[in-house]
């Protein structure tokens, strides 16, 4: 979605590594929507004992424009609620720390896509980021793996679904086109 647009992508995926720098380029296109923003962090506010948590959390609350409202999904939380109470615009951020909160990684994927269905059916943006696992080493662990395994698989869904997919490496993103067939 770019300033000025006035339709554009009603589902868009954000993905790319640790530190690529998907959650700006996601907050970015969230604004250039033109509507109220509701931030989805599916990740908790605080970790007991973890600064660097913290820290990290901080600095994604001060690039948030003071309007925007914050909605957090708690740990195994229904990410599908969420979404469905959030006004205007939605950015989601992440889908890896979403997972993550599920004992055996088994998250209620048909929920989330319902919603995202509904959002765009009543013409409402949605900014979903998401941690590419595929560009890395294989896991060490099984629950390593089994976690990669559903990131990977709830990535593909929601990209087969969505209207456009970008692929951020270094603070730039590259628009990822449909597989033919």
């Amino acid at each position: 979605m770019v300033a000025g647009e006035v339709e554009g992508p009603l589902v868009t995926l954000v993905i790319g590594g640790a530190r690529s720098g998907k959650s700006e380029v996601a907050e970015r296109i969230a604004a250039a929507a033109g509507l109220p923003v509701t931030y989805v962090a599916t990740g908790p506010g605080a970790i007991a004992g973890d600064p660097e948590w913290a820290e990290r959390v901080a600095a994604h609350r001060a690039r948030r424009p003071a309007g925007w409202r914050t909605e957090e999904v708690p740990e195994g939380g229904d990410l599908g609620a969420a979404l469905a109470g959030a006004a205007g615009a939605a950015l989601v951020d992440s889908l890896g720390t979403w997972v993550a909160g599920f004992d055996g990684f088994d998250v209620p994927a048909a929920r989330l896509h319902h919603a995202l269905g509904a959002r765009a059916a009543a013409g409402l943006p949605t900014v979903v980021v998401s941690e590419e696992v595929g560009l890395g080493v294989h896991a060490p662990t099984e629950a390593g793996r089994r976690f990669a395994d559903a990131l990977g698989a709830l990535n593909q869904a929601v990209a087969s679904t969505a209207d456009r997919v970008l692929l951020v490496v270094a603070g730039r993103g590259l628009e990822l086109g449909r597989v033919a067939g």
